[in-house]
């Protein structure tokens, strides 16, 4: 007689019929003090510090180049549109994302194996690291709304199956991010609480939410709370510059509004030694092109 396999102790209970802030588990430094990589010791303490790390110049402005046209001709290919990996906005019908661009690109494949790209994930996250989630964002001048208030890590958690904090995003500008385009917000400090957020999860949840977030999104009040204690930070900077973040991090975007387009390139590390196990708060497992199911090592 064979037995179902245990389930994993919830370490994050989310999606309930209230909202619920609770003391991170995990580390947010995996890797042993004096690692060897990329990473200063100095920097290394920021980013446990702060939950983020801003690189002014990732890479150089040739490669912004060659990466940028790569975007542009991906989102100018009609069958890329018609894929359901491209997400449009849904008043100009503008591609607003395309997922997974490391699986359709040569180009983007090379960017997330990049040692300046992987390196960093491996050293922050202490081991082999395997590409949770990937996408290019559009953020065209004159209304590309923005990205509300979340974090991260409650979805992958609830509807992805992620069981730890242990997976770090980097989003690498191929445009500049001014003051006033939709830019990055980050709530620094904010990574080190979990907001665990009230309501049950749609099926198929996600479709809506790559459009407009409703499951998973805090209160305006608890919200307010975070702000007040952690305050918030704007990134701006160069196309090239780069933002590493943690996975628990509160986070958004504005709508962009100006003139100045706003697009960056979207990659998500998780530790192969935290791979994917069933959703903890949703009925069904999102597609793999959201949440992947090859844990295969980025070499």
């Amino acid at each position: 007689m064979t037995t179902a396999p245990e389930r994993i102790t919830d370490l994050y209970p989310t999606r309930g019929t209230t909202e619920v802030a609770s003391p991170r588990q995990d580390p947010v430094v995996w890797s042993a003090p004096g690692a060897p990589g990329p990473i200063s010791a100095g920097h290394l303490a920021d980013y446990e510090r702060d939950g983020f790390l801003a690189v002014d110049r990732l890479i150089t402005p040739d490669e912004v180049t060659a990466y940028r046209a790569e975007l542009e001709r991906l989102i100018s290919d009609p069958g890329i549109r018609a894929d359901e990996r491209s997400i449009v906005e849904p008043q100009s019908q503008e591609i607003r994302t395309v997922f997974e661009v490391h699986k359709i690109s040569e180009v983007f494949a090379a960017l997330v194996s990049d040692p300046r790209v992987v390196g960093r994930a491996r050293q922050i996250l202490g081991s082999d690291v395997y590409v949770h989630q990937s996408r290019i964002n559009v953020k065209p001048g004159f209304g590309a709304r923005g990205f509300y208030w979340h974090s991260d890590f409650e979805t992958w958690h609830a509807e992805d199956g992620l069981p730890n904090m242990r997976t770090v995003s980097v989003s690498i500008a191929l445009t500049e991010n001014y003051d006033t385009n939709g830019g990055l917000m980050i709530m620094p400090g904010s990574h080190k609480k979990f907001l665990g957020c009230a309501g049950e999860t749609p099926k198929d949840n996600y479709k809506k939410s790559l459009q407009m977030q409703d499951a998973g999104t805090p209160s305006d009040e608890a919200l307010t709370e975070f702000a007040t204690a952690h305050g918030i930070r704007l990134f701006t900077g160069k196309a090239g510059s780069a933002t590493w973040f943690d996975c628990n991090c509160m986070h958004g975007s504005g709508d962009n509004i100006t003139p100045y387009p706003r697009s960056n390139v979207f990659i998500v590390f998780n530790s192969v030694e935290n791979t994917a196990e069933e959703p903890f708060a949703a009925p069904m497992r999102r597609p793999e092109y959201l949440g992947a199911r090859d844990f295969t090592p980025v070499r």
